[in-house]
């Protein structure tokens, strides 16, 4: 039985380390290369089962039938995510996404989706896939196809779970697009700029006002990167603030930022799985994201020791 399943996106990253990112028509020169596993649902199950434990996540999505899927698939396994929802397409490329990272931890990505864009709605009523979704009391809508997305959400929403959305890159199509998926979602999440762009303001209390005319149960998580988060919507009167792990007078560095949604995004998943109440689940979420910034790998969230190491050292500050 798992307790979590999160579906979307698996790509093979390719991350270019550069002193800085380049301007338009520029080349700079590479200072290192990392081939690892990336893609942000497959991001966000790794970091949800790290604090979970083997068994407790599964991750549905779709990858080519190449030496690219079998690694993917054996990543996964030695994690303990559950990838039995996985399906595997032929004459499809698995996902890729090429990253230039600079010195000061900022990037810039270009994604090939490949085999992504072939999970469509019918392939999550596949047994495995179904069975999958029926158990799990909370998921994770990350960026499959957006009529895959609303059928999940659908799906899970009837099953009774808690339902996350993050829509990634379609959150560009606006708000009448997503409306269909947004009746069966509990927390919507995207970053300021995002929001800014997909309701023409990421100022909380009005994006909570928006949020709730779509359901009045609905709740926004605006992610502000190294300041933290804002929770809005809802049956909340006022947005909750919380703010990021103060990295420097911890003694930690910034390295890499990439990825430090997803880790945000599987602790917070985790900490609801495992019952908490908003706020405390926030506070993990922005602390996973703060120890991941500080790792160069693009799956560097914490373990459960780790998460309670930095979470101990945050509240020492305070």
């Amino acid at each position: 039985m798992v307790d979590l399943v999160c579906c979307g996106a698996i790509n093979w990253d390719i991350n270019l380390f550069v002193e800085r990112l380049p301007r338009t028509g520029e080349e700079v020169p590479v200072n290192e290369i990392q081939r690892v596993s990336g893609g942000t649902a497959a991001n966000v199950s790794v970091a949800a089962a790290r604090l979970l434990g083997p068994g407790s996540v599964a991750f549905i999505g779709a990858l080519g039938r190449d030496r690219i899927g079998e690694l993917q698939l054996a990543i996964l396994e030695e994690e303990g995510v559950d990838h039995s929802g996985v399906m595997m397409v032929d004459n499809e490329e698995s996902g890729q996404a090429y990253i230039a990272i600079g010195a000061d931890g900022e990037n810039e990505i270009h994604t090939y989706f490949g085999a992504n864009l072939c999970l469509t709605r019918q392939s999550l009523r596949d047994p495995c896939r179904l069975m999958l979704i029926e158990e799990a009391g909370v998921a994770i809508v990350m960026d499959p196809p957006l009529e895959t997305a609303e059928m999940l959400a659908r799906l899970c929403k009837e099953n009774g779970a808690l339902v996350l959305w993050d829509p990634g890159v379609y959150a560009e199509l606006g708000l009448e697009a997503l409306s269909p998926t947004l009746r069966f979602v509990d927390y919507f999440i995207l970053n300021s700029v995002e929001y800014e762009n997909f309701t023409g303001t990421s100022e909380p209390h009005r994006v909570g006002e928006i949020l709730r005319r779509e359901h009045s149960g609905l709740k926004g998580i605006i992610k502000r990167g190294g300041e933290g988060c804002i929770l809005c919507g809802g049956g909340l009167d006022d947005p909750v603030s919380v703010g990021a792990v103060p990295l420097e007078r911890l003694g930690r560095r910034v390295v890499n930022t990439v990825g430090c949604g997803d880790a945000f995004i599987g602790a917070f998943a985790a900490s609801k799985v495992m019952g908490l109440e908003d706020e405390e689940a926030l506070r993990r979420g922005c602390a996973a994201g703060s120890f991941k910034a500080t790792r160069k790998e693009t799956r560097g969230g914490p373990t459960s020791y780790e998460l309670d190491q930095i979470l101990l050292e945050w509240e020492a500050l305070e």
